[in-house]
């Protein structure tokens, strides 16, 4: 069960506003300032929650010394937003286009963002800085050419090999985006003779860049590290796409976020940052998926992340009352929350743990949205609750 009131204690009193204030008091009650705050999605794509982080973002930029955002999307496509919101290069309208994947370029929220980030940008010295901390893929994954290339080209001789022979074991980019590799791993090039010697190459020239930091400036230094890790993720992502085992998509998906990890942990170096991606990815506990009858599991993200950051990492999950017309049961901890008398409210997640008694977990009509787990509350820093979703974009 799970009651408004526990040893004479309203739930009020475990929840606040979720607004600058909120979120200024929340951060004070974390045991360090965290390098790297959270904001998960229980669904893509709520406008509601894009406009509430947006505001949320100004405020910690204004008041609490942020100044990088990060997003679960392309993290070689979001060069071309951090080029736009640093130095205006390129349009919005190309920006929004080119820069996101998983068709996040199509948000108002995210287009609102980006255009906030640049008009800040353009009135003060310190830049804002965006970033996008996925790889280049989901199940299917992109050719590593792109990030091979630049690596390559950003570094100087003696190289491993010419530039041809790079593109001619690269070969034509379709024979690695073919997305019937997900479930036909006969299809996928990655343990072929050719991306066996380019991981090899990679290597090479990730070792060679360690050897030349000096000579590149911060900002070469910076891409040349994300083009490594990306090429050296990639080319690892293809080689267990080949693969015909039962781990396979465990291995893959695990995979993931450790490169979604890898680059949270660089954006991290550049102090503190709002992440903002799916509860799943950020999440501290484990990620299950049952596969048919075959139980899969790996750590995600914000597990991986939390390990190496500690308490400088902190994560608020998202949950949501109202979906459409999808409304929680009462005995949900979604269907509780809903009495709070604010639309949206940030919620002390480990009392709010301590406060349920075997709560029933929701089921949500809406597939895209993923119902808290009352069972792992208490790996969460806060719950920010929002009473309604009726601006969402219907997936699938």
């Amino acid at each position: 069960m799970f009651n408004d009131t526990v040893e004479g204690m309203d739930i009020k009193d475990m929840a606040r506003p979720f607004d600058g204030t909120g979120i200024s008091a929340f951060l004070r009650s974390l045991p360090a300032k965290p390098l790297l705050l959270g904001l998960g999605e229980a669904r893509h794509f709520v406008e509601e929650l894009g406009d509430l982080r947006n505001e949320i973002f100004r405020h910690l930029v204004e008041h609490e010394g942020y100044r990088s955002f990060a997003i679960e999307s392309d993290c070689l496509m979001g060069l071309v937003v951090d080029d736009y919101v640093t130095t205006g290069t390129g349009t919005l309208d190309d920006v929004m286009e080119r820069g996101f994947s998983h068709d996040f370029g199509t948000s108002p929220a995210n287009r609102d963002l980006v255009r906030w980030m640049r008009a800040y940008n353009e009135e003060h010295d310190e830049k804002l800085r965006f970033f996008g901390f996925d790889g280049p893929l989901e199940y299917w994954a992109e050719s590593p050419r792109q990030a091979l290339t630049a690596l390559y080209a950003l570094l100087d001789g003696p190289l491993p090999c010419t530039m041809e022979t790079l593109d001619a074991l690269l070969g034509p980019d379709g024979r690695w985006t073919d997305e019937a590799t997900v479930m036909d791993p006969s299809r996928s090039i990655g343990q072929s003779a050719d991306a066996q010697r380019l991981r090899l190459l990679a290597d090479d020239l990730v070792a060679l860049l360690d050897t030349q930091v000096p000579r590149l400036s911060a900002e070469d230094r910076e891409r040349a590290e994300l083009y490594g890790r990306t090429a050296v993720g990639l080319l690892r992502y293809h080689h267990w796409m080949a693969d015909t085992s039962p781990a396979r998509i465990a291995k893959l998906s695990g995979l993931r976020d450790a490169m979604m990890a890898a680059n949270l942990r660089a954006v991290a170096e550049r102090g503190p940052a709002l992440v903002f991606s799916s509860n799943l990815h950020l999440q501290r506990n484990k990620s299950f998926m049952l596969l048919g009858d075959q139980p899969l599991e790996w750590w995600s993200a914000g597990a991986i992340t939390g390990a190496h950051l500690g308490d400088r990492y902190a994560f608020l999950a998202s949950a949501l009352g109202t979906v459409g017309d999808d409304t929680p049961p009462p005995d949900t901890v979604e269907g509780i929350l809903s009495t709070l008398p604010w639309d949206h409210s940030l919620i002390d997640a480990r009392r709010l743990a301590e406060a349920t008694t075997e709560p029933a977990q929701r089921i949500s009509h809406d597939f895209a949205y993923f119902p808290l787990d009352p069972a792992q509350l208490d790996m969460i820093d806060g719950v920010v609750f929002l009473k309604q979703a009726v601006r969402l974009k219907k997936l699938g």
